[in-house]
């Protein structure tokens, strides 16, 4: 009798222990299918973004394509011209793109507030290109036609700061928000430039009374 309580109590022990082991089992198999269905969302986005850009470059090679014949033709006329260049700028084809739109500019006979659209589309291209004095003289003639076209402006500014003209891209912007007060591009830009200029000044300011 005494030989069998060891043996009882250990069986009671096994069977105690049971319910701990499956509850850790259960919750190893949660985490990993946790850990696989957040894989095949990651997977689904992934695929979704990868076939969208599959579409979109399709559709610019479809564009440029009918765009590109109506121009051998000789038939394009100034706003062809203008979307044949911007697609050209989409595909990143940045000298094909600055050819099409140079040509839209001289061909242009439409209304001017649109023709500020074909220099601020010549300018980004130049800045990819990082000619940053030749993209900043066509957002100046952007805006020079049409004053409120924020986009330019703001387009200015961030070429002026890619060239270290801190106070002129501060201007820029200031410009930005004049016509539009809560442009989310240029207020925080601004903000910080008024800093930047602001050490700026102070340090010309010190290495001048150096001299």
């Amino acid at each position: 009798m005494v030989s069998a309580y060891p043996q009882l109590a250990s069986a009671s022990e096994i069977v105690k222990h049971e319910p701990v082991y499956e509850v850790g089992e259960l919750f190893e198999l949660g985490i990993q299918l946790s850990y696989l269905l957040l894989l095949l969302g990651l997977l689904g986005v992934g695929t979704f973004y990868v076939i969208r850009q599959v579409l979109v470059r399709r559709e610019l090679d479809l564009s440029a394509k009918e765009l590109q014949e109506q121009v051998r033709s000789g038939d394009a006329s100034a706003t062809e011209l203008f979307e044949l260049g911007a697609v050209m700028l989409r595909r990143k084809f940045y000298p094909a793109a600055n050819k099409f739109l140079l040509q839209a500019i001289q061909k242009w006979d439409g209304d001017d507030q649109d023709l500020a659209q074909v220099y601020n589309a010549l300018g980004v291209s130049y800045v990819r290109e990082d000619k940053l004095d030749k993209g900043i003289a066509q957002f100046e003639m952007a805006v020079k036609i049409q004053p409120g076209y924020v986009t330019a402006w703001n387009n200015l500014g961030d070429a002026y700061e890619k060239k270290k003209e801190l106070p002129l891209a501060l201007k820029a912007f200031e410009e930005v928000l004049l016509f539009d007060p809560n442009n989310k591009v240029a207020r925080p830009r601004r903000d910080a430039l008024k800093d930047r200029v602001k050490l700026y000044k102070g340090v010309v300011a010190v290495k001048s009374k150096k001299r």
